[in-house]
């Protein structure tokens, strides 16, 4: 079958469809199918923790702790603070950061920051790529996975950060409850860094699904009615009974179900809901939950 995604097109007949693609599944609607989050999960999901209902959780934490009504900027503050080494007064610096964590901070979790690339940028990043992310006060080396900024329960994979509009990038991290900008740099091979892109935490949710898109595709060679034969969308009777159940569509937008297998060489015989063209695509989605490359390092 020729196999399309975001990066092109590519055949590969020598490797059943069942096989290479047994981690995809079919969805009748992207939007409304259900997806269960917790299944098939990865390894690294065992080392991580989750907070339920984050939103409620970080309301009523940062009010508990009062720091749901933090200090305006440009005012004046008295810090006193005890035990301070002696190495800290004979140091160069003259600014100080200092901060404090709220509870279930110092857990790791997947931490998901929405993004706007910065107009200097043009290079390309790759997902999974190393990257150095600034989240609030706190900076580590992670391996981010891009997503499209959607409202919808599932969201699709970008393959590159884009380079307009708005994006989302998971990776592993602390958990962080404030409000908190964030930033993700390139780490250049003389170890400088440079600004990629600009944006906001999110959330902290390991149930986000991001999801990659491969689509099967094949062309009519005969049509009778609203039914029609199509080829090189399969190339042996087993991969068809295998996805006969998954919904076709075309370029087109009818909508049609494989009903069986015509011959030995992948012929099959859709019906449609109504007739298609001779120069329609059939097409095939399938869809496969992605998880962020573990890696986390404080930079």
């Amino acid at each position: 079958a020729v196999v399309s995604t975001q990066s092109g097109h590519y055949g590969r007949a020598d490797i059943a469809a069942r096989i290479r693609f047994q981690k995809y599944r079919g969805l009748k609607s992207f939007r409304t199918s259900g997806w269960d989050p917790q299944e098939n999960l990865p390894r690294d999901y065992a080392r991580i923790s989750q907070i339920k209902n984050f939103r409620m959780v970080r309301k009523s934490l940062l009010k508990q702790s009062g720091s749901d009504k933090p200090v305006s900027a440009g005012s004046h503050v008295d810090v006193y603070i005890s035990d301070v080494p002696l190495s800290l007064k004979d140091s160069n610096s003259s600014s100080l950061a200092i901060f404090s964590l709220l509870p279930h901070e110092q857990r790791l979790s997947v931490q998901h920051v929405a993004q706007a690339r910065h107009p200097l940028s043009t290079v390309d990043i790759k997902s999974k790529e190393h990257l150095l992310a600034q989240v609030g006060f706190r900076r580590y080396v992670v391996r981010p996975i891009f997503s499209q900024h959607t409202k919808s329960n599932k969201h699709k994979l970008e393959r590159f950060m884009p380079v307009t509009g708005n994006f989302v990038a998971s990776f592993y991290a602390p958990i962080t409850l404030t409000d908190s900008p964030a930033m993700l740099f390139k780490i250049e091979e003389d170890s400088t860094v440079s600004l990629l892109s600009t944006g906001t935490l999110l959330s902290c949710d390991p149930d986000r699904i991001v999801c990659k898109r491969i689509v099967l595709s094949g062309h009519p060679c005969k049509i009778h009615k609203r039914a029609a034969v199509i080829r090189y969308l399969f190339h042996n009777r087993e991969d068809i009974a295998y996805f006969k159940p998954v919904q076709v569509r075309t370029k087109h937008g009818r909508r049609g179900h494989i009903k069986e297998a015509l011959g030995t060489h992948g012929h099959c015989k859709i019906t449609f809901d109504k007739p298609i063209q001779q120069s329609d695509t059939v097409l095939l989605p399938l869809y496969k939950r992605v998880f962020p490359k573990w890696h986390f390092e404080y930079f």
